[in-house]
C-alpha cells in the first residue's frame, strides 16, 4: 500500500515539474504554405539576449516621447510565459516615466516573409504601444533611408484603431504610406495577432489574418524602395509623444504590453 502510494506521489511530481518547466508546451501551429524559420515564445526565465538587446535613453527619440527607456526588470522581464514591457510613472533620469525599448539589431534579421506576434496593448490615453522594423543598414544611412514597416501602432486616445505605415526617402513622417484600421471593438481588450507578408514586390498588413492594408513597388512611384534588404524589429511602449498624445490623469500606470510570441515564416516554393 505505501509503496503504490508512494510511486503516485512521485508520478504527480514528475508530471508538474516537467509541465511546469515547459517541456511540453503547446506545439506551434502549422501554417499551410509557410515554413517557420524563427520565433520567440518567451517561455524562458528572463529575456533571451541572443535575440534580444535594449535601446537605453530619453530625450524623446524624435517624436517628443515622455519616456525613459531602461533594461530594468521593472520595465521589461518575462512573467508567465509573455514578454512584459511595462510603462511607470516615475522620476529617472530627467523623464517622468519609464518604459523598454527592445530590439533584434545585429542579432536577428530578416528579408521577406511572414512576420507576426501575438500582442496585448494596454489602454490609457498617451500611452503609444508599436511592434515595427528598420532596415539593417540604419546605422551606416539613417533614417528614414533605412526604411521602416510599422506593422503595428495603437494609440490609447483611439482605442478601436490600429495602424500600418512604410516609411523610406520621400515618404516618411507625415507622408508615410498608411492605413488606420478601425474595429467595433476596444483593441486593448483582448490580445490579438499582427503581422505583414512581405516579397520583393508589396507588403500586405493584417490583423487576426484579415487584410487590411498593402503597399507595392509601384505605390512608391519614383522614390527608392527600400525593402529589398533585411530589417530587424523594434517593441517597445512610448508615453506621450506625436501620435501617444497627452497623458491623460485617469490614465492608470503602471500599465503592461504583453507579447505572447514573435515568429518569422518563410513562404515554401
Amino acid at each position: 500500500m505505501f509503496r503504490r502510494f508512494f510511486l503516485l506521489v512521485l508520478s504527480l511530481v514528475w508530471v508538474i515539474n516537467v509541465t511546469g518547466c515547459g517541456l511540453f508546451s503547446s506545439p506551434i501551429p502549422e501554417r499551410p504554405g509557410w515554413e517557420l524559420i524563427w520565433h520567440d515564445e518567451f517561455d524562458g526565465k528572463t529575456i533571451d539576449r541572443s535575440n534580444w538587446t535594449f535601446d537605453i535613453g530619453g530625450h524623446g527619440w524624435g517624436n517628443g516621447e515622455m519616456q525613459f527607456y531602461t533594461d530594468r526588470p521593472e520595465n521589461a522581464r518575462i512573467e508567465n510565459g509573455y514578454l512584459v514591457i511595462e510603462a511607470r510613472q516615475e522620476k529617472y533620469q530627467g523623464s517622468y516615466y519609464t518604459s523598454a525599448r527592445l530590439k533584434t539589431q545585429g542579432l536577428r534579421e530578416f528579408q521577406y516573409g511572414r512576420l507576426e506576434a501575438r500582442l496585448k496593448v494596454p489602454a490609457g490615453k498617451g500611452f503609444w504601444p508599436a511592434f515595427w522594423m528598420l532596415g539593417s543598414n540604419f546605422a551606416q544611412v539613417g533614417w528614414p533611408d533605412c526604411g521602416e514597416i510599422d506593422i503595428m501602432e495603437y494609440v490609447g486616445k483611439e482605442p478601436d484603431l490600429v495602424l500600418g505605415t512604410l516609411h523610406g526617402p520621400g515618404y516618411s513622417g507625415a507622408l508615410g504610406l498608411s492605413k488606420w484600421n478601425r474595429q467595433d471593438h476596444n483593441i486593448a481588450d483582448d490580445f490579438h495577432t499582427f503581422a505583414i507578408e512581405w516579397d520583393e514586390n508589396q507588403i500586405t498588413w493584417f490583423y487576426d489574418d484579415v487584410p487590411y492594408h498593402t503597399v507595392t513597388r509601384e505605390d512608391v512611384g519614383n522614390r527608392p524602395w527600400v525593402f529589398d534588404q533585411p530589417f530587424f524589429f523594434i517593441v517597445n511602449l512610448a508615453v506621450g509623444g506625436t501620435l501617444g498624445g497627452m497623458v491623460s490623469p485617469s490614465t492608470v500606470f503602471p500599465a503592461q504590453y504583453l507579447v505572447d510570441y514573435v515568429r518569422v515564416y518563410q513562404k515554401l516554393p
